[in-house]
Parts: structure tokens; C-alpha cells; sequence
């Protein structure tokens, strides 16, 4: 039986698996934030010869990545991205998630809105047929957070502060319980217009286009077709 942290570094292998064959030398690849990308970075770190830079969703996987001599770029300095590699706190079947876990959910969702394909890896145990076991995070401007907060119980929703955490951002996180998603890009619209919110953590209007999925049979492949 495969630990959680194996399956892991299978999903990472996984991603670095589908990526390599089609970054270029003039290539900008982005990569998000968390455990089990930390895993796909350090799988990453030999390769740094065949693609260009990395543009990173958090300061966390920026240090990672310069330690192991990858050039980073500022996301101002580019264009597009072919690609951008992260995971998900959960994702269901028709690709739609919710990040946030690690904080970094705001530069996630700009870096992702820039790529051309969003590819998720993840374990096993982050595949859900229906989102919701797992708290939304919201980032708010903390001037707001209360306000939010009563918008958010109006919702059917339970917010608590994350308490001692400071985005890279300098903002503050809800992490909300008991939210139900119907249609989930019409409730990420919803929340994303609420008064002080800077970002949800559910990305549906934009989700992958891909998912590596590790378990204990192997990695299976989840993709939207157009």
C-alpha cells in the first residue's frame, strides 16, 4: 500500500513525465504551490536546461525554485504560458477545484489565467464527486473581513479567520464550511462579487484542462475535451 506521500511524488513524476516532451528552450513554464508540487520541482530541477525561466504562484515555490537553479521570472515580464502545473485541496470530475490550502490561491488563479493548459496532479484521496469536504479559503482585504463574513453566513456558509496567516498579498483568509455548489462557476462569480473578496478559492470558470490522478492502481489521466 502506497503512503499518501508516495503518491505524491508518483503524481509529480507523472506531471514532469507530461510536461518535459513539450517544453521548448525559449519556454516559460508556470508552476502553482504546495506539497506536491514541491515534489514536481525537485523532479523539475535536472531539466532546467531544456526550457527557458518559470513564472511561480507563491514566494514559497519562487525560493524553491531559484535553490535549485531554476530562473524565475515576474509574471509582469511575460506574455503567456504554455503550460501551468499545480494541484488542488479537491477536484471532481469535471475538473473543477478548490485551492487555497496552502494560501497562495490569488496568484494561483493569475498565473493559471495566463497558460494555455492547466494541468493538475494530485493523490487519490483529492478526487471527490462533489466539492465541499474541504473548506473554501477566501481572500479578503482585511478592512472587509467581517463583511464578508456576514455575506458568506447568507450563503449557508460558516467563515473562520485562519488565524495567524498573512498571504503573500498581506491579505487575510476566510476558510468557509458548509458552502454547496450547485453550479460552481456560477458561484465562484458570486462570491468573486462580493464587496472585499479578492479572490475565492474555487476555480471553475477557469479550471485545468487536465488531471494526474495517483493511486494505489497507478496515475489515471482526467482531461476536458473541446
Amino acid at each position: 500500500m502506497l503512503t499518501q506521500d508516495e503518491l505524491k511524488q508518483q503524481a509529480a513524476q507523472a506531471a514532469l513525465d507530461d510536461v518535459l516532451p513539450q517544453l521548448q528552450p525559449d519556454s516559460i513554464l508556470g508552476v502553482g504551490t504546495g506539497s506536491t508540487v514541491d515534489r514536481f520541482i525537485d523532479l523539475l530541477a535536472p531539466h532546467r536546461g531544456a526550457f527557458r525561466a518559470a513564472v511561480s504562484s507563491s514566494e514559497r515555490s519562487t525560493r524553491r525554485m531559484q535553490a535549485a537553479g531554476i530562473q524565475v521570472l515576474d509574471l509582469n515580464e511575460v506574455s503567456s504560458l504554455a503550460l501551468y502545473v499545480d494541484g488542488a485541496d479537491e477536484i471532481d470530475h469535471q475538473l473543477n477545484m478548490i485551492k487555497g490550502g496552502g494560501g497562495a490561491l490569488t496568484r494561483e488563479k493569475i498565473v493559471a489565467s495566463v497558460a494555455d493548459r492547466f494541468v493538475c496532479i494530485v493523490d487519490e484521496s483529492k478526487l471527490v464527486e462533489r466539492l465541499g469536504g474541504f473548506p473554501l479559503p477566501i481572500e479578503v482585504i482585511p478592512l472587509a473581513r467581517e463583511a464578508v463574513a456576514r455575506e458568506v453566513r447568507q450563503l449557508g456558509g460558516q467563515p473562520r479567520l485562519r488565524e495567524g496567516f498573512t498571504t503573500d498579498n498581506g491579505n487575510q483568509i476566510l476558510d468557509v464550511a458548509g458552502l454547496r455548489y450547485g453550479d460552481p462557476a456560477e458561484f465562484e462569480a458570486l462570491l468573486n462579487n462580493i464587496p472585499g473578496v479578492v479572490c475565492c478559492g474555487l476555480f471553475a470558470i477557469s479550471g485545468a484542462q487536465v488531471a494526474l490522478v495517483a493511486g494505489q492502481a497507478g496515475v489515471s489521466r482526467l482531461e476536458l475535451r473541446d
